[in-house]
This record gives C-alpha cells, sequence and structure tokens, in this order.
C-alpha cells in the first residue's frame, strides 16, 4: 500500500520503519527542518529495548560499562521516585528500571532504521488543509502523528485533547542522585525527585554532568509556579525551552485515516509521558493493519480503563498528599507504564 505518515515523531517514525519493513511505500511528511523532539525529558522504561534494541546504545553514561573500572555501575538507570508533598515525602519504587535517553538521538535512530527499511522522510513539509484533501486521493492510508496540535486532528474535525504545559531547563551541576551508593557502584542515577504542584509536578533529573529541571502543569500556570520554584532555590536555568502536553484518547472513526501517539492525545495522565504508549498504540496498530477501524475498537479496549484508573489514583494520591499525609504510605511500588 501507499501510507503517508503526517509527522516525524517517534510514532511516525517507528511506523514508517515497520511498515516498510512489510513492504509498503511509506512516505513521511514533517514540517520541521530536523528531526528530534527537544523538548522531552526522556525517561523511558526499559520497555524500550523491546520495541528498539538499538536504543541500548543511547543510554546516557553507558559508555561507561566498557570501562574495566565502571564495569558494575549501573549508569542512568532511574529505580524509584520521591514525591515531595509538603509534610511528607513518598518514595515510588517502579518493578522495572527507567533509563535516561536524549529524545533527540532516539528520534534521530528510528529515523535511520526507518530510511534503511526503505521509507521516505521529507522535511520542511508543511501539510496545508488543501494538500490534506490531495492526499486523500494519492495515499491508500493516511496516519496521523503530527503531535498535540495536530493538523491531522483538525482536518477531521474532531475536538482538541486537553493540554499541558512542560517546560524544562538544565543547571551545570553534576548530579548523580545516589544517597544510598557503595564505592563499587560509583556512576549510577538512582532515582527522581518531584514536587506536586496544581494540575502537574515538578521534576528533577539527573543526568551525570548536569541536573535537568522542569514543570508539568496548566498552561495559564505553569511558567508562574516553575519561577517560584526556581527563585526559591535560588536556580539558574540554562537551555531552557517549552512544549504542548496533550492528555486525552481521541480516534476517528475512519478506515483510511486514523491517528497515533501524541496526535490522539495518548500520554500518561501521571507523568505526561507518551514514548511507551505511543509505540504500545504504534503495534496495535500494525497488528490491525489496515483495518483502522478494528484498530480503534483495540486501542480503547487496551488503553481506556488505564487512563481512567490512572487518573483516579493520581486525583487520590494528591488529595491525601496535601490533605491527609499521614495516610499515605512511606513506599509504594508500581509498575512504571501502568501503575499497576
Amino acid at each position: 500500500m501507499k501510507i503517508a505518515i503526517i509527522g516525524a515523531g517517534i510514532c511516525g517514525l517507528y511506523l514508517a520503519w515497520k511498515l516498510s519493513e512489510k513492504g509498503h511505500e511509506v512516505t513521511v511528511f514533517e514540517k520541521k527542518e530536523k528531526i528530534g523532539k527537544e523538548v522531552c525529558s526522556g525517561l523511558v522504561s526499559e520497555r524500550i529495548l523491546k520495541f528498539i534494541p538499538e536504543s541500548k546504545k543511547l543510554i546516557q553514561g553507558d559508555e561507561l560499562r566498557s570501562s574495566s573500572r565502571f564495569a558494575s555501575a549501573r549508569v542512568n538507570e532511574i529505580d524509584y521516585c520521591l514525591i515531595n508533598f509538603p509534610k511528607r515525602t513518598l518514595k515510588i519504587q517502579f518493578s522495572g528500571k527507567f533509563f535516561v535517553m536524549n529524545h533527540f538521538e532516539l528520534d534521530n535512530l528510528v529515523a535511520s532504521l526507518a530510511e534503511q527499511a526503505g521509507a521516505k522522510i521529507l522535511l520542511k513539509y508543511n501539510v496545508t488543509r488543501k494538500e490534506f484533501v490531495t492526499f486523500q486521493g494519492e495515499f491508500d492510508m493516511i496516519i496521523g502523528c503530527d503531535g498535540a496540535n495536530s493538523i491531522v486532528r483538525k482536518n477531521l474535525g474532531l475536538p482538541n485533547p486537553i493540554f499541558r504545559l512542560g517546560i524544562r531547563g538544565f543547571i551545570r551541576k553534576k548530579d548523580h542522585s545516589d544517597p544510598e551508593g557503595e564505592p563499587s557502584v560509583p556512576y549510577r542515577a538512582g532515582f527522581v525527585e518531584t514536587w506536586p504542584v496544581k494540575e502537574g509536578f515538578i521534576w528533577k533529573i539527573p543526568r551525570g554532568k548536569e541536573t535537568e529541571y522542569g514543570i508539568i502543569s496548566d498552561p495559564k500556570g505553569a511558567k508562574l509556579l516553575f519561577d517560584g520554584f526556581l527563585e526559591k532555590n535560588n536556580f539558574y536555568l540554562e537551555r531552557v525551552n517549552s512544549g504542548v502536553i496533550p492528555q486525552g484518547l481521541i480516534v476517528p472513526k475512519n478506515q483510511k485515516i486514523t491517528l497515533c501517539g501524541d496526535a490522539m492525545g495518548l500520554t500518561k495522565p501521571w507523568s505526561g509521558g507518551g514514548v511507551i504508549w505511543s509505540l504500545i498504540a504504534a503495534d496495535i496498530l500494525l497488528k490491525n493493519f489496515p483495518d483502522f477501524l478494528k484498530y480503534q475498537k483495540e486501542i480503547k479496549k487496551f488503553f481506556l480503563s488505564k487512563i481512567i484508573f490512572s487518573k483516579m489514583a493520581k486525583i487520590s494520591v494528591y488529595f491525601f498528599g496535601f490533605n491527609f499525609p499521614c495516610i499515605l504510605p512511606k513506599e509504594i511500588r508500581i509498575e512504571g507504564d501502568f501503575l499497576i
């Protein structure tokens, strides 16, 4: 089949790679002049290695494994998260590992795999409404993977998901965040920290040579909350950037055109992370391709209950954390991508 994929993010590139391997003629249209998402923390679970085995080389600091001196080090692996409420700190222990990666490099890796499989990637190509109509005659199938402000979603007349704003920056400060570290394990990340705020949280992620701070919250109040946090702690961030984070589940009832990833608002309600959920959705699409109506049913069956449960869990934890912190346990163990 002749397939158009709008958007060269991780989801669109992964689909281009896998569909090209199946022998389809795939063209990816990307409005930016280069590939690579820069406004993303790149904190992903070990599931990434199942989807993209080649991504193992992108784990930040992993090059130290090749040195006999650091042979036993678990470099930039995140085991748990601390949620710092005003009167209680909750430790979230992950049942699986999380890795710190560079999202920009991850996107470019998958782009390379897609091109090697035969996909064509066109940069600086902004698909207009008129061209979208033309595409429906030129291509057998169209997949919108064009992010939060999806032009495909808009042209299908679908509603927008809920929008959150993400802002992040970096401090030139070495931080491996390993309070329980041992001399035999000299270089590991260990954990991340968060501070709950209205409609979201502030985060801290150690990256070895520097430390990342960021916020996800309501677009109207995110910057003010973040500026207050930075001023209180006397932090000055470099390389600050921001981006819109969609949350919801919007899938069109259309046999020829569909959405995947951020374009349909598929991000985790408690963290805003979308890489693994997008790749799972992409695999569901691939399994049902070219039946987009069956894909729509499978997506809802798999994700809807998880979205509802995780929203309720987040509301409950925030309510008790701010109002009745003594009720919360000191430590909770969760499955990092799905909570349970």
